[in-house]
């Protein structure tokens, strides 16, 4: 009678219970659902769009669990079904079972470790699997995967999205703190700047004489290019941008892409590019999903996967900080070589020659995968933490806990106060600017405008008449790739446009 009660279908189940169960679970939902609206409408009210974009994320995370729950839920009983011979799950265990430390071999061994698995399967699961895995048991097999194990992979998955969200956001908020500090710089620069559109005097000064080459130009010789890359990787643990920095390549920055306006707020263009990114680095890419179901396949007892990867994302982020530090080191060395003396202020030339694979966009993805993998760490910890113990055995041994753990602070901390300063201004000395570069009511002003003009050049192609030359061309990133004279007059008309219509605000 018991058994049959524990296996009570919706025909024998009282509706009382159907109703209330249902009831509460819906409750729930919807008390999560108006959390998260009111939330973002109070992210949004205080102009708190980081964090807004980072909770648009979160429910994304949420769709794609509530996706895999359903389907886990729909398979659950074809994967019970799924009958396997016991010989199959010996192997590539995370644990090795008690029986197999004791020694015991042969038919022994294989009928305890059936007794088990069956009477665990019987005592836990048989109220939702006791079908699958009884079949599985008649026939001599066992099951692919228990419900158990379902259940806790489901589990597992829930908190490693959670966590990496968690910890996107607390980079990007420690980050950001750091940078807001560098706004007392630019504050300083614009006081300080021109208003007759030139970016400095007109005094020769020998190239030697500038701090910043002087600072960069350390090791920078023929014969001294290791010194150099040390010099750059012990840089990132301590002042990684400095005000002479930022001074240097803001003004390189300016002069290359709106030379006409010398007092361009670039700290604030910076945070909307950082802001544009974080929408990436808070989200869960396929790629991302591989390398979870690689580590859950090479997590194998006695390998101790889970503490030799955790040196891979320490790796690349210093490798990556190195690389920021080296772009900045290069500009100075190659103004350095190509001067001996400059008229007026110290300007280097942005170029995605600098970067990696000639794109700056390659570091957000290695720092993408840098945060990813440190939440999985912490993520992995503590779901084994609390779901088998910190003596289990799939955590490991505390020699290997304590480092992970260590490696982890460590990768947070660097990239907050380092690598993500680093990223934000140096990343902006590529060839080209981004569409953060217009205010929003200015992007949708100049879009226009380029459509515009784009049609109007198509019109007098078509007739063979005019001059199709000043017509814009559109980059990869929506911004025009105009000669400076038609983006400034496309610049000043899309305010004047955005103003007219009620949008207010000024170019950036």
């Amino acid at each position: 009678m018991a058994g049959a009660a524990e296996a009570a279908t919706m025909e024998f189940t009282p509706t009382w219970i159907v109703a209330a169960v249902c009831s509460l679970i819906v409750l729930i939902s919807l008390v999560a659902e108006r959390c998260l609206h009111y939330l973002g409408k109070t992210l949004k009210r205080k102009n708190q769009k980081p964090l807004y974009e980072a909770l648009l994320k979160v429910k994304e995370e949420l769709m794609l669990l509530g996706f895999i729950s359903l389907l886990l839920t729909v398979f659950q009983g074809l994967i019970q079904r799924t009958c396997i011979p016991h010989g199959w799950t010996i192997h590539m265990l995370p644990c090795q079972r008690p029986e197999d430390r004791a020694g015991e071999v042969g038919a022994t061994k294989e009928h305890v470790v059936a007794a088990q698995i069956i009477g665990r399967i019987g005592r836990r699961l048989l109220s939702e699997g006791g079908a699958g895995a009884e079949l599985c048991h008649k026939k001599g097999k066992v099951p692919l995967l228990s419900l158990e194990a379902i259940h806790q992979l489901h589990i597992f998955i829930f908190v490693l999205a959670i966590t990496h969200v968690i910890f996107s956001v607390s980079t990007m908020l420690l980050g950001g703190a750091k940078i807001h500090q560098w706004k007392q710089w630019e504050d300083e620069i614009q006081k300080d700047a021109v208003g007759n559109g030139q970016p400095g005097t007109m005094k020769v000064t020998h190239v030697r004489q500038f701090e910043f080459i002087n600072d960069h130009f350390k090791g920078m010789g023929k014969d001294s290019k290791i010194l150099s890359w040390l010099h750059s990787f012990v840089k990132q643990f301590y002042g990684s941008v400095s005000k002479l920095d930022y001074t240097t390549m803001r003004l390189g920055f300016i002069v290359t892409h709106c030379r006409a306006n010398p007092k361009f707020d670039f700290h604030k263009y910076m945070m909307r590019v950082l802001e544009s990114d974080f929408k990436k680095v808070v989200g869960i890419s396929w790629y991302l999903w591989v390398f979870v179901v690689i580590f859950l396949l090479l997590n194998v007892n006695g390998w101790h996967t889970y503490f030799w990867i955790a040196f891979l994302p320490l790796i690349l982020l210093l490798a990556v900080g190195t690389k920021l530090e080296h772009v900045i080191a290069q500009l100075a060395h190659e103004v350095a070589e190509k001067n001996s003396a400059i008229e007026g202020d110290l300007v280097v030339k942005p170029s995605d020659d600098h970067f990696w694979l000639g794109k700056p966009r390659t570091v957000l993805y290695l720092i993408h995968f840098i945060l990813f993998q440190n939440a999985f760490e912490i993520a992995f910890f503590f779901w084994i933490l609390t779901t088998y113990g910190f003596n289990s055995c799939i955590m490991g041994q505390v020699r290997f806990i304590v480092p992970r753990l260590v490696i982890g602070v460590i990768i947070q901390l660097l990239c907050s106060y380092s690598t993500m300063p680093l990223y934000a201004v140096v990343t902006q000395m590529g060839s080209s600017y981004k569409k953060e570069i217009f205010n929003d009511h200015v992007q949708r002003g100049v879009l226009r405008l380029a459509q515009k003009v784009k049609m109007k050049k198509g019109l007098r192609e078509g007739t063979g008449g005019g001059d199709a030359a000043v017509g814009p061309t559109t980059t990869t990133n929506g911004a025009d790739a105009a000669g400076p004279s038609v983006r400034i007059e496309m610049m000043r008309r899309a305010s004047r446009e955005g103003t007219n219509n009620g949008a207010g605000g000024s170019i950036v």
